[in-house]
């Protein structure tokens, strides 16, 4: 056996995982658009445009914080515990409420 024969297959070993992790990374990134889609769709029905808008600027400025009241917002609306659809006012309280559940506080010892 030669030792090139050798090389060439393990080099297209090497190429065949790294094209299967490629695939499979595009997938996921795939799957989480269309949950993504999803979410949006939800939002857009459960929320005034006004408090839509809200939302997408708190998604600029605090990514977890707008994850974490996006939940918040389709568990309420889904058991049906807040009246649809949401204004921006009503939002706000809302926001308070998963705010202070998220919120971190520091506490520094000298």
């Amino acid at each position: 056996m030669s030792e090139g024969s050798f090389e060439d297959r393990e080099l297209e070993e090497i190429r065949r995982k790294k094209l299967e992790e490629l695939q499979k990374k595009a997938e996921l990134e795939r799957q989480a658009q269309i949950v993504a889609a999803q979410r949006r769709i939800a939002l857009k029905k459960i929320l005034t445009p006004e408090a839509l808008a809200r939302l997408d600027n708190i998604r600029v400025v605090r990514p977890e914080l707008a994850e974490a009241l996006e939940q918040q917002l389709i568990n309420l609306a889904a058991t049906g515990r807040v009246r649809v659809p949401i204004d921006e006012e009503t939002l706000k309280k809302i926001l308070e409420t998963v705010y202070s559940q998220t919120r971190r506080e520091y506490r520094f010892r000298l």
